[in-house]
């Protein structure tokens, strides 16, 4: 497989199984250091759970069929601080790193929100506070947060199954493709600057990659290092992280922060465990608590700014479902949110039932809205069926 591999094929399958797991041979990437802080322990208590049946239109599902049909690399299911599954169906193994795709965005934020608790970003404080060149573009006037719930007024269209579309073409540029095709700028802080603006700011929530990798470059303008050193002094050393992390980077080494984080499936679930804790993991503290908590708050602003996108749609059942700092809120009054990533990357936080899963995929398409339907009904199911004693 790994001689068939190439830049213009990884995404696609049947080599994104295998271009998933060897990111760092198919495109630069900076490593993200764990430390030497002791591993996060997640005792092993392991429970059937395949059999474990939830509906999704007018069909059943078990937790097996699910893994099944979804194209699963790995899946992990913590509960209480125990790991209670962890499936590596083919091939990976404990020790593989995995791209996260735009669960990526979700880490990200959570740098932002430990460099926020050292007082080195205001999420309230204007994108060209931190960044000279971005002022007179389409980010003049832009908060971070509105960065963080993707209400920037900045045009970018997210459209993978178009090859001409800002959502792939920018992938040339960070090297993700072969640079061929159109005049591409130099580099993705280039790119960056040359976007223009939509609408202001502050309006309905768009979901839009490129703003993610805004806060990349605020985070190392603010921290004053690379994004993969920051992350790996603020977060990645402090969740204790069992293996190292990387994140791919395009030219003059500016990082994919939106997509481009790739880490082992057991570290990913210590992020997660890390919000659940609100914070908090092995006695330290790694966000601001207030921070984590603000995902489990309802808002009317957000919910009235998420009803204008057609991504609310995509949440049935929810309704007070939002997006906020790079999280899918599903329900904010019970603490449940997701970070969701194309190709079926999930991170999924239940408070109620203090349950995380995290699964690592490969579906052979990027996005397919029954596909993430059944895998968040999945993940729903596992953690209402342990928080019914019932798993």
């Amino acid at each position: 497989m790994a001689r068939t591999v190439t830049l213009s094929n990884w995404q696609d399958p049947p080599y994104n199984r295998w271009g998933f797991q060897h990111v760092r041979e198919l495109v630069p990437t900076a490593r993200i250091g764990r430390g030497d802080v002791k591993v996060t322990e997640m005792p092993r208590a392991e429970r059937p759970l395949g059999e474990v049946r939830f509906p999704v239109g007018h069909r059943e599902y078990t937790v097996a069929e699910m893994l099944a049909e979804t194209s699963t690399d790995g899946f992990l299911v913590v509960h209480e601080g125990r790991t209670i599954a962890e499936l590596y169906p083919d091939g990976m193994t404990p020790d593989t790193t995995h791209l996260l795709m735009s669960v990526s965005k979700s880490l990200t934020a959570g740098l932002v929100g430990a460099l926020a608790g050292h007082g080195v970003i205001d999420p309230d404080g204007l994108v060209t506070d931190y960044v000279d060149e971005l002022r007179r573009t389409s980010f003049e006037r832009c908060t971070v947060r509105h960065l963080l719930d993707m209400r920037a007024g900045t045009r970018f269209v997210e459209d993978y199954d178009d090859l001409e579309a800002d959502a792939r073409v920018y992938e040339r540029v960070w090297g993700w493709r072969p640079r061929e095709g159109i005049h591409l700028p130099a580099d993705g802080y280039a790119y960056m600057r040359r976007l223009h603006s939509a609408r202001p700011h502050g309006g309905p929530f768009e979901y839009r990659s490129i703003l993610t990798d805004v806060l990349g470059w605020i985070i190392e303008r603010a921290g004053r290092a690379s994004f993969a050193r920051l992350f790996a002094d603020h977060i990645w050393s402090r969740i204790g992280a069992e293996w190292d992390a990387e994140i791919t980077v395009g030219p003059h080494g500016c990082p994919l922060a939106d997509g481009g984080i790739c880490t082992t499936l057991r570290d990913l679930g210590r992020f997660g465990l890390m919000h659940l804790d609100r914070g908090t993991i092995g006695g330290r503290r790694v966000v601001p608590e207030a921070w984590v908590a603000d995902l489990a708050r309802p808002d009317a602003d957000l919910r009235t700014a998420f009803e204008q996108s057609p991504d609310h749609r995509a949440f049935p059942g929810f309704p007070e479902s939002h997006y906020r700092s790079q999280w899918w809120v599903l329900d904010p009054r019970r603490g449940i949110y997701t970070g969701s990533g194309i190709h079926g990357q999930q991170l999924f936080i239940h408070e109620p039932s203090r349950t995380v899963v995290a699964k690592l995929s490969s579906w052979p398409v990027a996005w397919d809205e029954r596909l993430a339907l059944v895998q968040r009904a999945g993940a729903m199911a596992i953690a209402e069926a342990l928080a019914r004693g019932a798993a």
